[in-house]
């Protein structure tokens, strides 16, 4: 029964988005819009509903979006593809590669198992260390995916050392715990760090055109009270959530210094990868300052890596994913724009203000963050959401009154913490989700809490914060 079930889920979900897309295309265009405009929010809906549904890989969906756009004449070619040359777009993929060297050199893990091995006393000791971890490392890691990647085998490992396994009801809970803390970790260091995912820069290109230019450093500052404040109370709040039984992890420090006595002393490539990686954030700091371009740093800080050897041309021929990444964030974020710029956008606004009119600018800034919040139930990426939704609601808060800092960042802090709102709110999820440590209704109850929790915070301690810094 499960399998036929399956089968036909299969073949009807695709024929639901083609009934969607044509059927939208032939809706009369609603009067205030142009034939182009219209057709390109249908193009670029039914790319986001296929990828909602599981229908096509994000990369997939995003190709043919962009040939459908070009082929029936809905968007010039040059406006189409001028995402490829959008430094937004450049500093992602750019640096993606950068990241691979801290996990080739192993200094990523070096990082990980130093930490736990000072603070991993105890369960909770472990997920601060968890926490700890990934906040240090953040900046020089544009993908959740990338971080996820160093921070599961040390997880693993640990829960595994203190006899926690998945087939053991009582005993999983100690690493479910650990498992969840790793995705909470990496849903709140994105918010502290421009450089920690790949949604942000997307973000800061979008409020920039509602006049909001935000650097590196002026995000630091920005984001440090409540993301930091995150950082501090969500490992507490997930220990009375999920207690893990095991209260005590005596072993874990011996268990850490002993893998890092193997590794034995810095290498030669972590020195250099972490050399070059201090100056890269010194340099992304005083972006604002010098007028540096946030992507012209990481192109310098990849280019040394490779002359220094720490990276090799095969490392980056391998990286099938950054190719992947760079394709379908090029043609989302150009067609993103390009709704933008035909009025598309503009039109949803006045729409959604209609509907918030009256409200006092607080209430429309609550309504619409909560909103912004709960509609990632729909999507299956951060960066989808992003281009999808962003610019709508800010010009929608902009109108209502909201001062745009406070807006804009409110937006941007979101779209890193709603991540652990479900299982596969974001691709870093997927190695967590998948380890056997949670079931999918823990996953689902501890991930909503969780985004209610952050939500709160950075409503309650992060407004007034934003208001005085902006």
């Amino acid at each position: 029964m499960n399998r036929i079930i399956s089968r036909w889920r299969g073949a009807l979900l695709p024929l639901a988005v083609v009934a969607y897309g044509v059927g939208l295309w032939f809706v009369p265009v609603p009067d205030g819009l142009t034939r182009e405009s219209w057709h390109l929010f249908t193009i670029f809906s039914a790319t986001i509903f296929a990828v909602i549904l599981s229908v096509l890989p994000l990369l997939t969906a995003a190709l043919l979006a962009g040939a459908l756009a070009v082929l029936t004449d809905t968007v010039d070619p040059a406006k189409a593809f001028s995402g490829f040359a959008n430094q937004s777009v450049l500093l992602v993929v750019s640096a993606f590669l950068v990241a691979q060297a801290v996990v080739k050199c192993g200094l990523g893990r070096r990082i990980a198992l130093g930490v736990v091995a000072i603070f991993g006393k105890s369960t909770l000791g472990l997920a601060y260390s968890i926490f700890l971890t990934d906040a240090l490392i953040a900046p020089g890691f544009p993908s959740n995916t990338a971080r996820g990647g160093v921070l599961f085998p040390v997880i693993l490992s640990l829960a595994q050392g203190a006899n926690s396994h998945p087939g053991d009801e009582v005993g999983r809970r100690l690493g479910g715990f650990l498992m969840f803390c790793g995705m909470a970790s990496l849903s709140v260091s994105s918010a502290l760090w421009l450089t920690a995912t790949s949604a942000n820069p997307i973000g800061v290109s979008l409020v920039a055109e509602q006049g909001l230019q935000v650097t590196f450093g002026s995000w630091l500052l920005v984001a440090s009270v409540p993301a930091l404040c995150a950082i501090g109370l969500l490992p507490l709040f997930l220990y009375r959530l999920f207690p893990p039984g095991t209260t005590d992890t005596p072993d874990a420090p011996r268990i850490a210094r002993a893998a890092l006595h193997e590794m034995g002393s810095l290498s030669r490539d972590e020195r250099i990868t972490a050399l070059v990686f201090g100056v890269m954030i010194c340099a992304w700091i005083f972006a604002g300052s010098f007028n540096f371009s946030l992507a012209g740093i990481a192109f310098a800080g990849l280019g040394l890596l490779l002359a220094f050897n720490v990276l090799t041309l095969e490392d980056i021929y391998l990286q099938g994913s950054t190719l992947a990444t760079f394709l379908w964030l090029a043609v989302l974020f150009a067609m993103s724009g390009q709704l933008n710029e035909m009025g598309f956008m503009g039109y949803v606004g006045e729409r959604l203000a209609m509907a918030l009119e009256g409200l006092p600018w607080l209430a429309a800034y609550v309504v619409l963050l909560l909103l912004y919040v709960a509609m990632h139930y729909l999507f299956v990426s951060q960066s989808a959401q992003v281009l999808a939704l962003l610019g709508v609601f800010l010009d929608v808060g902009v109108k209502a009154g909201v001062p745009v800092g406070l807006m804009g960042f409110a937006l941007l802090f979101a779209s890193s913490y709603f991540s652990t709102l479900t299982p596969q709110g974001g691709s870093q999820n997927v190695i967590f989700v998948t380890s056997g440590y949670l079931t999918q209704g823990e996953l689902y109850r501890l991930g909503l809490l969780t985004v209610i929790f952050c939500t709160a915070l950075f409503l309650v301690i992060g407004t007034p914060w934003v208001l005085w810094m902006t």
